[in-house]
C-alpha cells in the first residue's frame, strides 16, 4: 500500500554541485525539497524512488548520484552511479535525513503502459506500506530553445498531465499515449503510470505545489494523498512557461 506520493522533475539543476548556492530555477529546488520533508512526515517505513532509465531495473539502495558525466571534475573515480532519476530522489531522501528502508526502481523509457502498472501494483504490494517518490519530466518541446525545439503539442500535453494530477484523475495519467510522450520527449510518462499502477482505482487528493518550463522543459512538483485530505500549509507556487 502507498501511503503518500510525491512527484518531482529530474533536472540535473536539482543539484546543488551543479549550480552552487543559486539555483539555476528559483524556487524548484526548495520546493522539491518541502514535498519531500511532506512525504516523509509519517516516517513510512520504506520509500520507494521511481524513475526513468534506459531499461527496467531494481537499482542498490546504498546507490546514490554520479555527477560526473555533467560536470567531469566531479569524477572521484568510483563505480558508476544510479540514473540521474534515481540519483536525484535518493540525493532529496539523503538531503531530508532520511536513512530507512529503500527501494530504488528503474523503469524503461519505452515501457508499455500496461506494464509500468503492472510493475506499480507489484511494488506497493510487496512489503510494509510504503511512501513514494516519483521522478520525471514533462516535454522537452515547450519552446525553440527547448532539447528538442518547438513542437506546438507540447503545451497541450503538458497542460493535461497538470490538469490529471490537479484532478487526481489517475485514468487519464494511465492514458497518456507512450508515442507523443516519445515524440515530446517526456521522460515521465512511464514513471507516473507506475504511481498509476501503485495507487490503484483510488482517487487521490492532490496538490501541485510547482508547475513551469523554464528552458523549454515543463517541471512538475505535486503532492498526493491516496487516503486524505492534503494539507494546504504550502501556497502553489507556479513559473511562467
Amino acid at each position: 500500500m502507498i501511503s503518500r506520493a510525491v512527484l518531482c522533475p529530474s533536472p540535473p539543476l536539482l543539484a546543488r554541485e551543479l549550480t552552487g548556492r543559486d539555483p539555476a530555477v528559483p524556487g524548484l529546488r526548495a520546493t522539491c525539497t518541502a514535498a519531500v520533508a511532506w512525504l516523509l512526515e509519517p516516517k513510512p517505513q520504506r520509500v520507494i524512488v521511481v524513475g526513468p532509465a534506459p531499461a527496467t531495473d531494481d537499482w542498490d539502495p546504498a546507490g546514490r548520484l554520479d555527477l560526473s558525466a555533467f560536470a567531469p571534475a566531479l569524477d572521484h573515480g568510483g563505480k558508476p552511479g544510479l540514473p540521474l532519476s534515481l540519483g536525484l530522489g535518493a540525493m532529496l531522501l539523503d538531503q531530508a535525513g532520511y536513512t530507512g528502508n529503500r527501494v530504488l526502481q528503474a523503469v524503461g523509457e519505452g515501457e508499455p503502459a500496461g506494464q509500468c502498472a503492472q510493475l506499480g501494483a507489484a511494488l506497493a504490494a510487496a512489503g510494509e506500506p510504503a511512501a513514494m517518490l516519483v521522478l520525471g519530466d514533462g516535454s522537452a518541446r515547450r519552446s525553440v530553445a527547448a532539447p528538442g525545439h518547438l513542437d506546438e503539442r507540447a503545451v497541450p500535453f503538458d497542460d493535461e498531465v497538470v490538469r490529471a494530477v490537479r484532478d487526481g484523475d489517475l485514468p487519464a495519467l494511465a492514458a497518456l499515449d507512450p508515442g507523443l510522450a516519445r515524440e515530446l520527449m517526456v521522460t515521465g510518462r512511464p514513471a507516473w503510470q507506475v504511481l498509476c499502477g501503485a495507487l490503484g482505482p483510488r482517487r487521490p487528493v492532490t496538490e501541485v505545489l510547482y508547475t513551469g518550463a523554464p528552458f523549454g522543459v515543463a517541471y512538475l512538483v505535486a503532492r498526493i494523498d491516496p487516503g486524505g485530505r492534503v494539507a494546504s500549509s504550502a501556497q502553489r507556487r507556479f513559473s511562467p512557461r
